[in-house]
């Protein structure tokens, strides 16, 4: 009788031990499979995360907008004189704006040709045509003052005849200056990463064509194919101190169609614009915003030698520096006011007569979609804007 008992304590111990070992694996198998659920619970919401971001994210995502944005100036219709009618200080023409000019890209409209070339499209008889042309050397005046792309689109790039604009291409692409608007013609400059298509229109077959818009769409989706952000530049609307307002309806001027300006800007940023900006009227036009994009009508003349009037409001002049992500969303912008002396010389206004101006403008023609000046110069646009 006395063994039975032990034997029942070492059994009994020996089933306890068992027993807690039991426990234990089972407790440690537990820990191990909840520790595997986990981990794949985390590894699957971070895959789908991953998963809904990819499928979510923009092509340009926030961060491409913060580390890779691009600025640019503009400027208006530029001629240094018609020769042999120059100026004696051409090289130093800018030298009162270049501060304000001053930008990694620096777009200006040609008002003209750069050539030799005899025969213009003025007969001898004429007394209300109009043909400039300036050496070929003075595209190193145009590089010396930083523009990397220069306009051809508008009324004056053929007048002087096929040579003149070939002189003036070659002029151009020997100072390393992009030139666009010719037809099928595309211009292209480039700040940081960001790589800016510039595509220009004016209202003739002798360039891209505003008035075929059709064709017009179809330059700015190959440009879009090209860069990250596109600029259409217009040369539209009647002339003169008559045309500072943005009518929404046709234009004509000396018996030309001059096209719709609101219409077609619009078009463009529904074709994949991401800044619309003008010359061409002589005279400063509003700002619109449309869509979240700026519209500038019309920067007027950025400088000459008597080449335009000056008078009145004629003599009010701007550069417009603008910043874009390089997704083409708006970043920032700016409004320098020009004065204009009695030969076309821009100089700083520091009475910013110009943006006066051009706020009454975009405030009569656009109401709530205005794109105002600040005092400081600053453009920005409303809290929604249209």
């Amino acid at each position: 009788m006395s063994s039975t008992p032990r034997h029942g304590r070492h059994v009994s111990q020996r089933t306890f031990l068992w027993r807690r070992l039991g426990v234990l694996g089972a407790l440690l198998l537990t820990i191990i499979l909840v520790g595997i659920g986990v981990s794949n619970l985390f590894d699957s919401s971070s895959t789908s995360s991953q998963s809904t971001s990819t499928t979510s994210t923009p092509p340009h995502a926030t961060t491409t907008k913060a580390t890779n944005p691009v600025t640019m100036t503009f400027v208006g219709d530029t001629a240094l004189g018609n020769t042999p009618n120059l100026p004696a200080n051409a090289s130093s023409y800018f030298s009162d704006v270049q501060s304000a000019l001053s930008a990694p890209i620096e777009f200006g409209n040609l008002e003209g040709t750069l050539t030799d070339a005899g025969g213009s499209k003025c007969g001898t008889s004429s007394s209300n045509c109009y043909a400039f042309h300036n050496p070929p050397a003075y595209a190193q005046i145009f590089k010396s003052a930083g523009f990397n792309v220069l306009n051809s689109a508008n009324n004056h790039s053929h007048d002087f005849g096929a040579q003149g604009v070939s002189d003036t291409t070659a002029a151009l692409g020997g100072a390393a200056i992009s030139q666009g608007g010719l037809p099928g013609q595309i211009a292209y400059a480039t700040d940081g990463k960001t790589k800016v298509a510039f595509v220009n229109f004016a209202p003739y077959s002798s360039t891209n064509n505003l008035l075929d818009t059709a064709a017009a769409k179809v330059l700015i989706t190959q440009a879009k194919t090209q860069a990250q952000v596109v600029v259409v530049y217009m040369h539209a609307g009647a002339e003169g101190s008559s045309a500072s307002h943005v009518t929404g309806q046709e234009e004509s001027y000396v018996g030309e169609d001059r096209g719709n300006a609101k219409v077609f800007a619009h078009t463009a940023i529904d074709d994949g614009a991401d800044l619309v900006v003008a010359s061409g009227p002589h005279v400063l036009r509003g700002m619109e915003w449309y869509q979240g994009h700026l519209i500038n009508y019309s920067l007027a003349n950025f400088a000459g030698y008597q080449n335009f009037s000056t008078s009145g409001s004629m003599s009010l002049t701007a550069i417009l520096r603008v910043e874009l992500a390089s997704n083409g969303s708006f970043v920032s912008g700016h409004f320098t006011s020009l004065l204009l002396n009695s030969v076309g010389q821009p100089a700083i206004d520091s009475t910013n007569q110009a943006a006066t101006f051009v706020n009454a403008l975009s405030t009569q023609d656009f109401g709530a979609a205005a794109a105002l000046i600040k005092p400081d110069g600053s453009i920005t646009p409303p809290p929604a804007a249209p």
